[in-house]
């Protein structure tokens, strides 16, 4: 064995990590199969350690691998990027989400790379109602599925392809908005801690609050790397909602403060 490989395997865990940042700092994008082959250790260490600095706001976690989080200016990740993201933990949790839904039942879903996922897995279903403020669900889902599918209007944010604003639909330019009631609020949210569910954005933190509260059942979607931590736009408490749909068991104090809270948690 040569000294590089020598040291590389005695490395501490913090002075591989750093070493893993500033590769996939200087690579701008790699592969799991990549980074366990350079610097000499197993590949769940290296997605052990890729989540973490995901959850650090260093690298972003892409399917397979991680980029530079330099590469992705902002908190604000685009969705070509996102896409790229969880891709299998997100269908996972689709799959789950989806099998709480009845057919002819009245539905919404937020923006979101997870509901996109949600929007592909319910092509067994029928005769749905769906609103949305997700631009890219039209394209996703089968027509097959809804009898009516709705869009909020709103600001447009580009970064997420989805609309921001109230929850509101209105019959023409001269009635007023009509108050809406959905059976289901299928929401992703960015983080979820003892104190709620969160986002980075203030206009889709508004426009989830709202749907949450003109829904009779909340089931909140979120992957594991997003479970014990908070962004800067709160969304609601923990109580709000009825499930938590993740793909691995949240960390035992957040399982706990969820169980408090009445909210069941469903995992594959």
């Amino acid at each position: 064995m040569d000294g590089t490989t020598a040291t590389t395997k005695r490395r501490l865990p913090a002075g591989r990590k750093a070493e893993l940042a500033a590769y996939v700092a200087d690579t701008g994008q790699v592969t799991v199969v990549d980074l366990a082959s350079h610097f000499g250790v197993s590949i769940d260490t290296v997605r052990r350690d890729l989540d973490q600095l995901d959850r650090e706001g260093i690298v972003v976690r892409t399917h397979g691998g991680a980029v530079s989080a330099m590469s992705v200016p902002g908190r604000d990740r685009g969705l070509d990027v996102r896409l790229q993201m969880q891709t299998a933990e997100k269908e996972r949790i689709a799959a789950l989400a989806v099998d709480l839904v009845e057919d002819g039942s009245v539905l919404m879903l937020n923006a979101g790379t997870t509901t996109l996922a949600v929007a592909r897995a319910l092509r067994n279903h029928r005769d749905l109602t769906i609103a949305t403020n997700n631009l890219r669900i039209p394209a996703e889902i089968s027509p097959s599925v809804f009898r009516d599918l709705f869009i909020f209007g709103g600001a447009v944010r580009t970064i997420t392809q989805a609309t921001t604003g109230p929850v509101t639909l209105a019959t023409n330019s001269h009635a007023p908005d009509v108050d809406i009631r959905a059976d289901y609020a299928l929401i992703a949210v960015g983080a979820v801690d003892g104190s709620g569910f969160s986002t980075s954005n203030l206009g889709d933190a508004t426009m989830m609050t709202e749907m949450i509260q003109k829904a009779d059942r909340i089931a909140i979607l979120a992957d594991s790397t997003k479970l014990d931590r908070r962004l800067f736009a709160q969304i609601a408490p923990l109580e709000k909602a009825d499930y938590l749909i993740t793909d691995a068991p949240p960390p035992p104090a957040l399982a706990e403060a969820l169980a408090e809270a009445g909210v069941a948690v469903l995992t594959p």
